[in-house]
Order: C-alpha cells, then sequence, then structure tokens
C-alpha cells in the first residue's frame, strides 16, 4: 500500500507527521570565516529557523563545513538556495536529499553547532548509514581527506598562513 504522498505504507507505522525534506551537505569554507563568523551564522540561523520550522545541525572545523537539515520541503528548498549563493563558502557537495515522513532527528535543535572534534565521527556516522553510492563515495572522499593529514594542514588558508609566518624575518 502506498500513502497519499505516494510513499510506500507500513501498517505498524504510527508515525502521522508531516513530510520531512532533508538535505545534507559538506563544503569548503571560503578565506576569512573563523569561529567567531560561524558563531554569527549559527546566532542567525537558530532566529530564522524557528520562523521556518527548520532544525538541524552545523558541523565545522579544518574549513570544511558539515550540514544537517530537516524541514518542511518549500522552506528546506528556500535555504537550499540561499546556501548555494552565500559567499562564505564554495564546493558544495550534496551528500544526501530526501523527502520521508518520519520524525526529526533534531526535534529540538534550531540549529546547534557540534565541534570540530566530532566531524569525523559525524561523517564516519553518515557513511554507516548511507545507502546511495554517491554518498558513500563522497562520505569516503570526504574523510580520506581529513585523515590525509593534521586538521590545521586540511584547509587552504592554513598552509597559506604557515607560508607567509615562515616567509616573515626572525621566523623559524
Amino acid at each position: 500500500m502506498f500513502d497519499e504522498f505516494g510513499f510506500p505504507g507500513d501498517a505498524d507505522s504510527d508515525y502521522a507527521g508531516p513530510i520531512l525534506d532533508t538535505f545534507v551537505y559538506c563544503s569548503r569554507a571560503a578565506e576569512g570565516v573563523d569561529d567567531a563568523e560561524v558563531g554569527r551564522i549559527i546566532e542567525w540561523s537558530q532566529r530564522r529557523n524557528v520562523a521556518r520550522d527548520i532544525t538541524g545541525v552545523l558541523v565545522f572545523g579544518s574549513g570544511i563545513f558539515f550540514q544537517w537539515i530537516e524541514g518542511p520541503p518549500a522552506q528546506v528548498e528556500n535555504l537550499i538556495a540561499s546556501l548555494h549563493g552565500d559567499p562564505r563558502h564554495h564546493d558544495i557537495v550534496t551528500l544526501d536529499r530526501s523527502l520521508e515522513k518520519r520524525p526529526r532527528l533534531y526535534p529540538n535543535w534550531e540549529m546547534e553547532r557540534v565541534g570540530a572534534d566530532d566531524i569525523r565521527a559525524v561523517l564516519q556516522e553518515a557513511l554507516e548509514s548511507a545507502e546511495d553510492e554517491n554518498n558513500i563515495a563522497a562520505l569516503r572522499r570526504i574523510l580520506e581527506h581529513l585523515d590525509s593529514g593534521p586538521l590545521d594542514t586540511l584547509h587552504p588558508s592554513a598552509t597559506k598562513r604557515k607560508d607567509t609566518e615562515k616567509s616573515k624575518p626572525g621566523a623559524r
């Protein structure tokens, strides 16, 4: 049987909530985006997301954003368009996009930040639950990138800062 949205129905399912649009992506931070800027992004997102019924989590570390967003389809679609026009990041990679009739994973998080130390665990968990081959491949590439060296060397601006420091007089 199928429900009114064309999704396979489950006779044992007792979830009666609305369809939830989920968008999971990662991207690279633009030059100059730091923890203070990410803090401002979180504050602004929390205020706006309450009115839009959007919840989720944002991880930032090593110049990489990882975000899980869930909410009403029209609101998530508008947010995705806004994200693609945001100059504070680039190289957006969609890791998952789905419409499901299910409870929220982050029902009380208008947008919460997870520490950079947890980014690998969050991505590993996403990999373990991924079913789409493209998502699996993308997550593996990101994890390999994170495993390729110390976290502070992965972001281009970190490397540039180190090179600049080495060229300064008196630098070692």
